[in-house]
């Protein structure tokens, strides 16, 4: 990762695009809540070493690199960035609480860009999300939560009950969405984190040992 792409990535995180109504909630219909409680299984299990081959798509330019995230206790996660050499560029440690910073290379040190890797990775690892509301359509069971004035909306499929899909609202507006591919609703193989109000997206994909 060459330092003038890792600045250009930071200084694109300023502009920020229009984005499209959140339209989708109206082709929804309110069903009988089932639980108040949604168990999200990824990232969930403490004896695995979750890494990701990851590539980041920003304005067009393109970088990658290996994530590594591991639960490290009963509410946090630690997730490290590195470079396809084994170079770390970030080491992180998230919870619903409390967000540290372990290390980070000076390149990507900014608060912008900080920010944004931290909403996109507490958001991904997040494994219990508090339902305030459920709805469906005729193929998908969605489950809404509310974060103060933000909501989350998590679609499982009513088939295969596999949770494959997060997304991140305002009232009005999409911000982010995590799309899962996942054979065993267990672990996810595929992983793709796409932003609407930047040109930003982030695909992992599973490192077979």
């Amino acid at each position: 990762m060459q330092k003038s792409t890792i600045l250009f990535l930071i200084s694109i995180l300023f502009l920020v695009v229009s984005c499209a109504s959140n339209n989708f909630e109206k082709e929804l219909k309110p069903v009988t809540l089932e639980n108040t409680i949604y168990n999200v299984p990824y990232f969930a299990n403490p004896e695995i070493d979750y890494a990701y081959k990851a590539n980041i798509s920003v304005y067009g330019n393109d970088l990658s690199g290996i994530f590594i995230a591991k639960k490290i206790n009963a509410t946090t996660h630690r997730v490290v960035f590195t470079t396809e050499f084994g170079n770390k560029l970030l080491d992180f440690e998230i919870s619903e609480t409390d967000f540290k910073v372990n290390s980070i290379v000076d390149e990507l040190n900014r608060k912008i860009l900080i920010n944004t890797l931290k909403t996109d990775f507490k958001l991904l690892l997040k494994n219990k999300f508090q339902i305030k509301e459920q709805l469906e359509d005729t193929e998908n069971k969605v489950y809404k939560s509310e974060d103060e004035s933000e909501f989350n909306y998590l679609f499982a499929s009513k088939a295969e009950g596999k949770l494959f899909k997060i997304v991140h609202s305002t009232k009005r507006k999409e911000q982010i969405s995590i799309n899962f591919t996942s054979e065993n609703n267990t672990f996810a193989e595929n992983i793709i984190i796409q932003h609407y109000n930047i040109k930003l997206r982030i695909e992992l994909n599973y490192l077979k040992n």
